[in-house]
């Protein structure tokens, strides 16, 4: 969420800002209130000045003044205690509008419309030299029966899928690897709830703006299906004042459930777009002053993932009209495909700045004693466990449909190093 102080600086360069992410993003209505706002504020100043003067002159006033002016002072109280009521209807509608209303980029952020807008700050490795007609992991998995789409269908419908055996297997060894990886690294790990309130979806953004796209529980008790461990993870420390150094780093895997699944006809196949997956998140919470070169870190700590899993991948900075809702700053990881012929993304980095931590009241002290400030969140997937699985069968596949498996691996599939058939 916004500040409202902070845009009232710099009401118009931030309007033009946000303007810049495009979409239905509509600002009239938020520009008329503030509009209002700040004529009122003025109007307040006003008579509040005139208060505190007329307050100074009654103090060597005689007793007929002071009756006289009393009944003109407390007239004016009167008016200064509406204006205030007024102000503070107003500020309450700016609030709930500013719900809304998405995080300001960054400068260093491109001006685009969509995809086509985002640059590419730097690529990884190379593109496997298959000396074949790559196919695509859907077509592997179900050739070596690990993979049903079917019985998915039959139990719960599109956009599920049923892993067997070794792929089972491998989704669990990636995320230890990436869980090992990480914590390594610095990151402290967490195991999250599953299920979180509406006060934390809102802390993290994903409500009111998309609550369309969220699963969540009927009756008496409201609760929301995770989209990411972002929302626990983050929520950990919502309503409290951080006493440790930053930046607090934490990693997390968990199921993910999102009713979305991308636009309609994409990605129908395979596993790219599930209303169910798994993730390994990466959460930091950093100092102001430090936030984005965190987010640099953070997004190198992502990579290496890929890296070690010997995976050919690009880094894209996106533009403003494909940034995240919540986001000031985005680095997507993109991922070859070979299958696709294709770079797909795996992982988005981001820097929030303050904009979840308004809204969760997330603060830290820089020392003892001192005023609290707002802390900066970071989150990133360290990685997509699933589009891990779709880059390794893609990869390492071979011409007789078997696939091979990156060495760090091993270790973690019992000494296993290849999909066989089942």
């Amino acid at each position: 969420m916004l500040d409202l102080k902070e845009i009232a600086k710099n009401f118009d360069a931030v309007v033009a800002r946000l303007n810049d992410r495009g979409g239905a993003l509509d600002l009239s209505r938020f520009s008329a209130l503030f509009g209002e706002r700040r004529q009122l504020n003025i109007e307040l100043e006003a008579k509040q000045a005139t208060r505190n003067k007329v307050q100074d002159t009654l103090k060597s006033a005689d007793n007929e003044t002071r009756k006289t002016v009393g009944a003109q002072m407390k007239a004016l109280g009167q008016e200064i205690k509406d204006a205030e009521g007024r102000l503070k209807a107003l500020e309450d509608q700016l609030n709930e509008l500013i719900l809304n209303v998405p995080n300001v980029p960054h400068e260093s952020v491109p001006k685009g419309q969509d995809e086509h807008g985002n640059q590419c700050v730097r690529t990884w490795g190379e593109k496997p030299n298959l000396l074949f007609t790559p196919k695509q992991h859907f077509e592997l998995g179900e050739k070596l029966g690990l993979l049903d789409f079917e019985r998915a269908v039959k139990v719960s419908g599109t956009r599920f899928a049923f892993s067997k055996g070794a792929l089972a297997r491998l989704e669990r060894a990636l995320t230890a690897f990436m869980i090992d990886e990480h914590t390594r690294q610095g990151y402290l790990e967490l195991l999250p709830p599953y299920l979180v309130t509406r006060a934390s979806m809102t802390g993290t953004g994903q409500l009111p703006k998309f609550e369309a796209d969220a699963f969540k529980t009927a009756g008496e008790r409201e609760l929301f299906l995770i989209p990411t461990a972002e929302v626990p993870v983050t929520n950990f420390h919502a309503d409290e004042i951080l006493e440790q150094p930053l930046p607090v780093r934490y990693v997390a895997a968990s199921p993910c459930f999102r009713a979305e699944a991308g636009s309609a006809g994409k990605d129908t196949r395979g596993l790219i777009r599930m209303h169910q997956f798994h993730k390994v998140e990466l959460v930091k919470f950093a100092h102001p002053d430090r936030s984005f070169e965190e987010l640099e870190a953070l997004t190198r700590d992502a990579a290496s993932i890929l890296e070690k899993l010997g995976l050919h991948h690009r880094v894209m900075l996106l533009c403003t009209g494909d940034m995240g809702f919540a986001s000031a700053k985005t680095y997507d990881l993109e991922v070859w495909l070979p299958g696709q012929n294709a770079f797909r993304e795996i992982s988005s980095c981001s820097c929030f700045t303050d904009f979840q931590a308004r809204r969760a009241k997330i603060r830290f002290r820089e020392k003892a004693g001192d005023k609290p400030r707002l802390v900066h969140t970071l989150n990133g997937s360290g990685l997509a466990v699933g589009r891990t699985v779709v880059a390794i069968l893609e990869n390492y596949q071979r011409e007789d449909g078997t696939v091979a498996l990156p060495k760090v691996l091993h270790p973690y599939m019992g000494g296993l190093t290849e999909l066989l058939p089942l």
